[in-house]
Formats: structure tokens, sequence, C-alpha cells
């Protein structure tokens, strides 16, 4: 089985790395000097108090590597349509595509059932690239949960957490599915199938789509963010906005409000990666975060005033950064 991980970074290079290492044939795709690096040295991954080295086929050319049996996408969410067209080397006809990307993903409403099976999501997939491009019935959602990050060119250290949640559109243990979380428990990593993959999906957007730009906007980490009353206040108040939307798709959250939000303030003095991305010049993933809950509520005929309003202050934000 091929494996190829688009996006090498810090998750996805983790990721990679420890499928490699317990023999998995794998593949990365990245640019600039962490490639440079990890094609020289190897991917150096530091975890568990030791560094472990994966040699690993390296490149910026998806055309080099021919097609996959699975294809983990672990790039910024926002990124993605650009590069669809890039991508079509690596897709064969059983090809399978991974979604470990932040918020709601491209398939949403593939096998979703109801009025709305079908839709795609203008503000994470602008013109349905990536529904036509790639194909719904390709993807298998994951959920993201670990923390890393790249602290030199072609060196990730393992920040903590090794849960990765699979799961198909229609909730069905394939056989794809089965076997890609066997590959991934192999590597000692955890990868339970889900038989609705979107209730996770949810659950750690919930977080994200109020820590994130309350932290780029104020700069604060967790711990200061769900401790503040008003900041608290405010994310409370977007989450059941975004509850409020997710329900009527039919999703369940098995933790309620006050605990999803102390689980983020245990996390401890951490920055949210809106915020790194914001320190470090880029661009900040926004739509796939916000935007994606509003559209969502316009959907269904839900209002979502907290959610607007932070949205408004966060898109300024970043042309204000931009035109710095």
């Amino acid at each position: 089985m091929k494996i190829c991980i688009y996006g090498a970074g810090a998750i996805g290079g983790y990721l990679g790395a420890q499928l490699a290492l317990a023999g998995a044939d794998v593949s990365l795709v990245a640019r600039g000097p962490h490639l440079a690096a990890m094609k020289a040295d190897g991917l150096r991954l530091q975890i568990d108090g030791e560094e472990r080295v994966a040699r690993v086929r390296c490149t910026s050319d998806p055309a080099e590597l021919g097609p996959q049996d699975y294809v983990f996408i672990t790039l910024k969410a926002h990124s993605v349509p650009a590069v669809v067209d890039l991508m079509q080397p690596l897709l064969g006809p059983g090809t399978a595509i991974v979604t470990g990307v932040n918020g709601i993903p491209y398939w949403y409403f593939h096998r979703h059932g109801g009025a709305l099976a079908g839709t795609t999501l203008q503000s994470v997939d602008p013109g349905g690239r990536q529904w036509h491009g790639f194909g719904p019935e390709r993807a298998i959602g994951c959920v993201l949960y670990p923390a890393a990050e790249i602290v030199e060119p072609g060196v990730i250290r393992h920040v903590y957490g090794k849960k990765f949640p699979l799961g198909e559109p229609d909730g069905s243990k394939s056989a794809r599915v089965a076997h890609l979380s066997e590959m991934m428990v192999s590597a000692g990593l955890e990868a339970p199938i889900r038989d609705n993959i979107r209730d996770e999906i949810w659950l750690k957007l919930w977080g994200n789509l109020c820590f994130n730009p309350i932290s780029a906007l104020t700069h604060a980490t967790l711990d200061i963010i769900t401790a503040d009353p008003a900041t608290r206040a405010l994310s409370r108040a977007m989450m059941l906005e975004a509850k409020d939307i997710a329900e009527r798709f039919g999703v369940h959250f098995r933790v309620d409000v006050e605990r999803r939000i102390d689980g983020a303030g245990a996390v401890g003095a951490h920055k949210t990666s809106m915020l790194q991305d914001l320190e470090a010049g880029r661009a900040m993933e926004i739509d796939p975060l916000l935007t994606v809950v509003q559209e969502m509520g316009r959907l269904v005929g839900r209002p979502t005033p907290m959610v607007d309003a932070v949205l408004g202050l966060i898109k300024q934000r970043e042309r204000m950064a931009q035109a710095a």
C-alpha cells in the first residue's frame, strides 16, 4: 500500500514519520528548506525523549510519485483548492483521499441525506473545485488531535497526542477505512473508526471557531482566553450558535460547552494555530473555521450574530496585517 502525505509540515510530518518507521511505503510532498533538509538528512522526529530518523521519498512535484492508495491532505484548509490540479497524478481509480484539514471538509454533504445532500460549500470549496477535482466518493474523514511543531527544517518535535479518528461519509466500516486504521495503529497511532465522523469534526471545530480568532485578536493563550470572564463568555456564545446549527444537521455533541472550554484551558499557555500564523505573517484559516459556520447557518435559516462579529474583526485584522 502506497501512502502520500501531501503537506508534510508538523502534523503531516509526524504522521508520515510514524507510518514510515513502522514499515509503510510513504512519500512526502513538501517545499522549501524543510523539503531540502528532509531530502538530505531524512525526516527527524523528536518524540518520547529521543530522535528517530525516517528515510522517505520527498518531493515538491506529485507527478514524480504516481498513483497512491491513500493520500493524506494535511495542508492548511484554505490552501487545498489551489493544489487540486497538482494532485491529479496521485489519483488512481481506487485512491482514497484522507482529509486531515481543520474545519468542515469539502465532502461534508456527500451521502449526508436530506435536502442538502450533495451541496457544496463556497467558503471551503469555492466553485466546487475539490468536489469535482477529487470527487467526494474518494473521501475518508480524519480529525487531527496531536500537536507538533517544526523546530528547524527537517526536524519535527511531537508535543502531545496521537489520536486520528477516521470515518467514511456514510458511516460504514469499509475495507479501505479498516485497513487504514490497522496501518496507523501498527505505527503507534490511535485511529478509531467513527460511525459518524461529522460529530468528531464538529467537536474539534467547536473550539477552533472561537479560540483561534479570539487568540489572534488578543494575542492571549488558551489558558487566558478560557479563564477570563469576558473571552470565556464570548467563546460560549459563539459555540452555542454553532451547536444550534450543527444539531440541525443531525450532529451530536458528546460533551457540553463548559467541558469543551475547560478542556481547552487545560492545554495551558498554548498559542493557537491562527495566532501562530498571524505572528509568522502567514494567511490565517478564517473561512474553514468561521465563514463556513456562517454559511451553514444561512442554509438552515439560523442567525450567527456573535460569529458574524468576530468574523468581521478577524478579517479586518488579516487585512491590516497584509497591509503592514
